[in-house]
């Protein structure tokens, strides 16, 4: 439990005031006028208020002190984390050359009234390119048909899937690799072959080699109906793209591969036949952050102490990529450097740094630069951690990148403005909502999260120790919850929900899914942490979906329809794994829900009088069974949250 602090003084103002005025009597009997009219008790009024405010700021002395606890201990706030997306760069022609988008290209959003602009910057370079089919190969029961040269002849009718089995493919084999590129596949197909499919949900999937798997190629547009008639059919490949030896060729392989339909689809009847394919390139997506870069900075001069302390002029600072570090040149008069750059590195703290390690640290959410201290120990000894840099030399930062936040958490298709120019791209956009964007944490958080570091330590051990550190692994985990293996010799389950800025009411199941950069972060940053035995499977909770519909009474004063918007927005935010739950901190995991619960909910929004009537329901995520009514409560499983589906509140006047 957590220790009371004490109050040092717990008088207000009303207190001071009566005890001047008892006083009044001793130490001035002849005054006699104690109403609020007369000057000297406004005057008393006026020092008990000014009393009042000192005390204000003595009764602040413990929370300093127990920040001023945390940072000796080591406890500093966590940067902000920037949100990311993929930007999509459209060509205005196909390029007749390779054309390079370079990192750190820059994509910001349209400037509103009153508004800052918000600036993504890509991760690495994006290679667009013209593509050269060099060759086309069929599968059928696991054996390769070069159709290349009948391809080539007029009024070819090759079969896409030969044998109609699942996994018949058509393979289409590139010279050069269309990593992250964008493709228009232009087909002509027998217009009496193909038939028999739903044009809409064709069974068929897009795919390319990433060097390892098979990563399936995002579908923009195929006017084809899934090879039904002629027409273009534009993909959008995955990030890697390598080459593959299949048979006797060697190229960058894009196919597409025939798949079991859905439950109510239908397949081909007949085989589609290939006439012709050609392929040109209309650009690219690359992945991009939420940041702007800052440029090389002069932070001051060194004094030679030890100890030293300098500030970037923006915060919060990014995490540092290659090249993101200080440099510290030499006073001319020091012969023995030749007035080279030194380059120091960054270190998390100073702990084994001998005293000619040049080192620093880093703070990113106060964007603080720290040299090494010099500590002189119980035995009398002074020991010096990590240089210190000579006295005049300037304190230089070669560059670091600055944002990141919630602000980022933008919607699909803000990204619109190009601030880098870039030849031949006529428009840019985001397809997805950025995502994982947190603000840098506050002192409030860092005082709670002080006592459950010092508690764990630095290992995974027990279950809290897994989700203490899964919390701490990223900034874009919201909540995390490890259950011990079921049986002897399987892993543990460690269930994360990341977080997402998008509204209650808008949440879905697929905004709930871990992305692979995430999961990532986490597994090697509790790869460190945890005992070589123990094994964590990271996965993401169940999710049982929960519809409520209810009737409510309002008050004759209030407009029926704000009641229903307020209502139902007051049931989305009480059932969501993220902001939900009594404590407004998501649905607690391991607590069940009740009719109850719903009708303190309701009678707890203003203006309504009463709550009618509340049926519950199990609603499919995934649509496709209809809602169940169940009783009085619901119960959950260990690794189940909730999530809000489609609330309806009757309004009653």
């Amino acid at each position: 439990m957590t220790l009371p602090a004490p109050n040092l003084d717990d008088r207000r103002f009303q207190d001071i005031v009566d005890e001047a005025k008892r006083r009044i009597t001793r130490y001035c009997p002849e005054w006699t006028d104690h109403n609020v009219s007369d000057p000297g008790v406004a005057l008393i009024e006026l020092f008990a208020w000014m009393t009042e405010m000192i005390l204000y700021r003595l009764n602040q002395v413990p929370d300093r002190l127990y920040v001023k606890f945390l940072e000796l201990v080591g406890i500093e706030l966590a940067s902000s984390a920037p949100a990311r997306t993929d930007l999509l760069f459209t060509l205005a022609a196909p390029p007749e050359q390779p054309i390079r988008i370079p990192s750190g290209t820059q994509v910001g959003t349209e400037r509103g009234p009153g508004e800052d602009q918000i600036v993504f910057m890509t991760d690495s370079d994006l290679l667009l390119v013209n593509p050269t089919l060099s060759a086309c190969l069929t599968r059928t029961d696991g054996r390769f048909s070069d159709v290349s040269e009948d391809l080539a002849l007029a009024g070819a009718d090759v079969p896409i899937f030969p044998s109609l089995r699942t996994d018949d493919a058509l393979y289409l084999g590139f010279a050069e690799s269309l990593a992250g590129n964008r493709i228009q596949l232009d087909v002509e197909v027998s217009g009496a072959a193909g038939r028999g499919i739903d044009p809409r949900n064709p069974p068929r999937r897009w795919q390319s080699w990433d060097g390892r798997d098979w990563r399936n190629a995002r579908v923009l547009s195929d006017t084809s109906d899934g090879f039904n008639s002629s027409g273009e059919v534009t993909l959008l490949l995955a990030g890697r793209h390598e080459q593959l030896a299949i048979g006797s060729v060697r190229a960058c392989w894009v196919r597409c591969v025939l798949i079991d339909p859905a439950e109510d689809g239908r397949t081909y009847d007949t085989s589609p036949l290939l006439g012709s394919i050609a392929v040109i390139g209309l650009g690219g997506s690359v992945s991009a952050h939420h940041a702007e870069p800052a440029p090389r900075e002069l932070l001051g001069t060194s004094t030679g102490e030890a100890g030293q302390r300098f500030v970037v002029r923006r915060a919060p600072v990014l995490p540092r990529r290659a090249g993101e570090t200080i440099e510290v040149l030499p006073p001319r008069h020091d012969a023995g450097s030749n007035g080279e750059r030194q380059r120091w590195t960054e270190v998390a703290d100073f702990t084994d740094a001998g005293e000619n390690d040049r080192v620093f640290t880093w703070s990113g959410s106060t964007g603080e630069i720290r040299f090494g201290p010099r500590v002189v120990g119980r035995d009398g000894r002074v020991r010096q951690y990590g240089a210190v840099p000579d006295e005049d030399a300037q304190i230089w930062v070669k560059g670091y990148r600055y944002g990141g936040g919630r602000r980022g958490n933008v919607g699909a298709g803000k990204l619109t403005v190009p601030l880098t120019a870039i030849q031949s791209v006529d428009s840019v956009t985001n397809l997805e909502p950025a995502a994982g964007g947190v603000d840098a944490e506050s002192v409030e958080n860092a005082k709670v999260r002080g006592p459950l570091y010092l508690r764990g330590g630095h290992r995974a051990v027990t279950a809290k120790d897994f989700e203490r550190l899964t919390l701490e692994a990223a900034p874009g985990v919201a909540r995390a919850r490890c259950l011990p293996p079921a049986n002897s010799g399987e892993p543990a389950r460690l269930m994360v929900v990341p977080r997402v800025d998008i509204a209650p009411e808008a949440l879905r199941l697929q905004d709930l899914a871990l992305p692979r950069q995430l999961t990532d972060q986490i597994r090697l940053y509790l790869d460190d942490r945890r005992l070589l035995t123990t094994q964590v499977r990271i996965d993401v909770p169940s999710y049982q979906g929960i519809t409520v519909a209810a009737e409510v009474h309002a008050a004759p004063t209030v407009r029926p329809e704000k009641i229903r918007a307020d209502t139902e927005a007051a049931l989305y935010r009480f059932l969501n794994p993220i902001t939900g739950g009594p404590d407004g901190q998501g649905w607690p995991f391991d607590f069940d829900l009740s009719i109850g619960d719903i009708f303190s909910v309701l009678r707890g929004v203003a203006g309504v009088l009463r709550a009618e009537t509340v049926h519950l329901f199990l609603a499919d995520l995934r649509g496709e069974r209809d809602p169940e009514e169940v009783g009085q409560r619901v119960r959950l499983s260990r690794d189940e949250l909730f999530l809000s589906v489609a609330h309806r509140v009757v309004v009653r006047q």
